[in-house]
């Protein structure tokens, strides 16, 4: 009897001791808890919802409608994302977030930085997501998208199941908004908020871009000049071709003027003058989605180029056109001797163009500072980029195929210029390089980042993108 009564009371106090070592564990996890929602609440205002699933792999889009300012350029999303650091694992969370495709970062930021830095910068603490757009606009007006997806990361275990794959955006992202030097030190928003005109014939577009009137100015059909054919176009204008518009044959005269946009338009051989004349002093021009052609049948001083940018005309962009077909194709500045007005001025960024079937100058520049990315060069039998006089070319992530010089600083005789960033690119098959001065380090001011592609997308991106539509 004695020895039932021991073994009973060994039994009750074995099970004494087992319940509150579950009565302390839940009350321990109860607390970390709580202290979690703790910092998350003292950081973080606004309401919550559901707790959106977080496993390595699951993938999600922000919900841009319940956005909220956090001060500065920190923004708090309306989601509830499980997983996210805390304070005894500050960089737990496996959270990635994307703008339009394009990875932001850094993760796991104080929110100070977010605030007051931004530049893409994110937190994922809790439940409750907080971060910054990569150029620190609203991203509640800014027209992009935000994506997520719980990548890997060393911080926690391998996954259970390891051969699943995790979904990550790989497609790339493809961003068509001005970009680059015509919105620097000012806008270019052409004939925006004025009368709109649309035009079939030349007098027609002679008279609606040769008056004072802020005008969108519509091409339809095809209006052919007589080889040298010149149109001086005035301020605050809109120049946009309609499905399959063409002007052949005609010269745009952009002299002394400003504010100027010329978008999908095919324009073909163009005598002595180039097709896109940008001279004495003009500024805020943007040229996007052309297409530039003449042949190569005439000898190289028949045809005029593509596009020039001389004698201190400032603050110009040049996307996604295609030029092929020609000999001489870009020219920024022009002549060297007598035109040294031309220092500090000539910023032009040029950017996700195709040149195809030219002979050289794309473009050929002096003096000024020229940003160029994500430009397709192919086939080409002279030189590509050249930059002389002083001037300065800055490369991101340019695809050179089958060209004979992709770069120079040697054009004949003339002083020679600089070059930057010249190991971002891509040289296939192609001949040597001709660079006889210091390589630099400049970039521009502006932010281009989430407009860049990486270089082996370039012929991809440009062939289906570029041109007029």
């Amino acid at each position: 009897m004695q020895r039932k009564t021991n073994l009973f009371k060994k039994v009750s106090l074995i099970g004494l001791m087992l319940t509150a070592i579950i009565f302390f564990s839940n009350c321990k996890k109860s607390v970390q808890a709580d202290d979690v929602q703790a910092d998350s609440t003292e950081l973080f205002s606004g309401d919550s919802s559901a707790v959106l699933a977080a496993t390595s792999g699951s993938t999600g889009k922000l919900s841009l409608s319940g956005v909220k300012s956090e001060g500065g350029y920190a923004f708090k999303i309306s989601q509830s994302i499980a997983g996210g650091d805390n304070s005894s694992a500050k960089e737990q969370s496996i959270l990635r977030l994307f703008e339009d495709g394009v990875e932001l970062g850094p993760a796991h930021a104080v929110h100070d930085d977010i605030r007051n830095i931004g530049k893409g910068r994110f937190s994922h603490w809790g439940t409750t997501v907080i971060f910054s757009a990569s150029d620190n606009t609203d991203p509640r007006t800014n027209g992009r998208s935000y994506t997520y997806v719980m990548g890997a990361s060393t911080a926690l275990p391998p996954a259970e199941t390891p051969n699943e794959s995790v979904t990550v955006p790989t497609t790339p992202v493809v961003n068509t908004a001005l970009v680059g030097y015509a919105l620097v030190n000012g806008k270019t928003t052409g004939g925006q908020g004025g009368v709109e005109t649309t035009v079939t014939t030349l007098a027609q577009l002679k008279a609606a871009l040769g008056d004072n009137v802020t005008r969108t100015v519509y091409i339809s059909g095809t209006i052919k000049g007589a080889g040298i054919d010149p149109v001086y176009v005035k301020s605050n204008k809109s120049i946009i071709g309609r499905s399959g518009a063409v002007i052949e044959g005609v010269n745009l005269y952009i002299y002394t003027v400003s504010n100027i946009i010329i978008q999908n338009i095919t324009f073909k051989n163009y005598v002595e003058s180039a097709a896109v004349q940008i001279k004495e002093a003009a500024h805020h021009i943007w040229v996007d989605h052309c297409d530039f052609s003449t042949d190569r049948t005439h000898g190289w001083d028949y045809w005029g180029k593509d596009i020039t940018i001389t004698r201190e005309s400032d603050y110009v962009t040049v996307s996604w056109s295609k030029f092929h077909d020609t000999n001489l194709s870009v020219l920024i500045s022009g002549g060297i001797e007598g035109h040294e007005a031309d220092k500090g001025k000539l910023h032009v960024t040029m950017h996700h163009n195709m040149w195809y079937n030219v002979s050289e100058r794309e473009p050929s520049m002096n003096y000024g500072s020229v940003h160029m990315f994500n430009n397709y060069h192919l086939n080409n039998v002279g030189y590509s980029i050249g930059t002389r006089a002083g001037g300065i070319v800055r490369t991101d992530n340019e695809y050179f195929s089958n060209c004979a010089k992709p770069l120079t600083t040697k054009v004949a005789s003339d002083p020679e210029g600089y070059f930057s960033g010249i190991t971002t690119n891509i040289y296939d098959k192609c001949g040597a390089n001709n660079i006889t001065t210091a390589v630099s380090t400049w970039v521009p001011e502006y932010d281009y980042k989430s407009f860049l592609n990486d270089a082996a997308s370039v012929p991809s991106i440009v062939m289906a993108n570029a041109g007029a539509k």
